[in-house]
This record gives structure tokens, sequence and C-alpha cells, in this order.
């Protein structure tokens, strides 16, 4: 099973999962130029993908869409909710309306020989989901723009090889920052997204042995770093109460512009 970061960050995400047999990525959050260059790298063809799997309707998550759909007709899977939010996004152009297909929270669905299961998460847009992919005996999630989690979320996350997870914001760094004072409590709110220090959380309840990658992800531009994200979820995972050390785990933070190496699991 392969798994790749093509971008992530506050300005744009779009993550790349295949098998042997079938590939798709999960949001188009930058322009169709640049997810067929990054396509590309990792040696794949827009004309491969067999879906399109959208987590909301936030620009950052769907900027490409359009184009994607219109030049490789490429089925889109959206939760209702996000359909129709799409829908009013007029930057988008017009997207063939069959191609989307309606997903919805908890149900799993099988596209060619990956089983996808969509799980709510808690952020302020019409209907997100996170997903989780399994292919054979390996699975991984793509988790980001939460502004917290719970049980339900934990269950989803547990058994993984690999995982891209929210590591958004240094709590600092944003409550001292320039961002205006409602934008900041946004953020910061259940509805916002995950900080570097909950991300570190998260993975303490997620942690196994057989954890092969730990993708950061939608790191904010103005409020967060690469090495402090890295730090501080080391940091968490090592003081943690759990039986595991940071360098345990093959940690890495995905960049918001540049390819991440493509990991086969």
């Amino acid at each position: 099973m392969d798994f790749c970061s093509i971008a992530s960050g506050s300005s744009g995400n779009c993550i790349y999962v295949g098998s042997d047999h079938t590939a798709v990525l999960i949001d188009t959050g930058i322009s169709g130029k640049k997810i067929a260059e990054g396509l590309k790298m990792i040696d794949r063809k827009p004309e491969e993908l067999s879906a399109i799997l959208i987590t909301h309707e936030h620009s950052d998550h769907i900027k490409g869409l359009g184009v994607m759909a219109r030049k490789y007709g490429i089925p889109i899977y959206a939760t209702p909710g996000t359909r129709e939010a799409i829908g009013r996004c007029g930057s988008l152009g017009t997207i063939d309306q069959e191609l989307f297909h309606e997903i919805h929270a908890d149900e799993g669905m099988t596209i060619q020989d990956l089983d996808i299961m969509p799980f709510r998460i808690s952020h302020d847009a019409a209907q997100p989901v996170a997903y989780r992919i399994r292919n054979g005996d390996k699975s991984v999630a793509v988790a980001t723009d939460m502004g917290c989690y719970n049980d339900y979320i934990i269950d989803h996350l547990q058994g993984l090889d690999g995982i891209l997870l929210e590591s958004n914001h240094d709590i600092n760094m944003l409550q001292v920052g320039s961002y205006p004072y409602p934008l900041k409590r946004r953020i910061l709110g259940k509805t916002g997204h995950l900080s570097n220090e909950n991300a570190g959380r998260l993975l303490c309840e997620i942690l196994h042995d057989n954890l092969k990658l730990i993708m950061l992800g939608h790191l904010s531009r103005e409020n967060n770093y690469e090495a402090l994200a890295y730090a501080t979820v080391c940091a968490e995972i090592t003081m943690g109460d759990n039986p595991y050390k940071a360098d345990d785990f093959r940690i890495q933070v995905a960049k918001r512009d540049q390819v991440s190496p493509l990991t086969t699991l």
C-alpha cells in the first residue's frame, strides 16, 4: 500500500493513497497543475486515479477539484452536506454532477481493492469526515481539520500502518500572533484545528508496535513551523503515558509545497 503527501498545510492539501491496482486522492486543495506535477514525481498519472475523496468544502481542500473533474473525469466521493457546499463554490466552475458519489460517515465502501471508511470529525464545515483506507492487511488514515478528538476518533485510528495527522499550530504562537481574536478563537475551539500538543496526545492513544509511518500535516504557515511541530509531538510521545518513545517510530512532517517520499507500507 502506497502513501504520500503531495501537499499538506493551511494553504492546500492533497494526499495520495494507492495499491497495486487502485489509486485515490484525499482532497484536491492545490491547483490541478500542481496535483499532476506531484503525481508525476511519484511516477503516477491523473488518468490512473480511481477516485477523489473529499473531506470537506474549505478551499484548501477543494481548490483543484473543478479542474481535475473536468480534465480527467474522476469520480468524486463526498458527504451530502459537503457536496451541497461544494455546489455553492462558484470558483470551481462547472462540475458534472454525475461524477459525485454520496458517502456517509461510518458506512464503509469499496473502490476496487480499497476498503474505505469515512468517519466524522469536529470542524466548522458542512458535514466533514476523515478517511481510513484498507488494502488487504494494511491500513492508513488521513485525519486533519479536527478541533478536538474523542473515543470515537481514537477507535477509528486503531491498528494503523500509517497516518497523516493534523499538527496545525503551536498554541503560544497563535495566542501572541497577529490573527484577529475571533479567528484565534475559531482555531482553538472544538471545531477548529488540532494543536501540536493535542496531536501528540492523540498519537499516544493509537501507538502500537506495527505503526510504520506518522506524518504530521496541515501545519499553519503563521502559527507553526516544522521543527517545532516535530519536537512538540515527539516530546508528548516520549513523556506521555504509553510504553513508547518518539524514536521508536518513523515520524516526519509533510511539507506544504513539496511532495513527500512515497512510502510503501
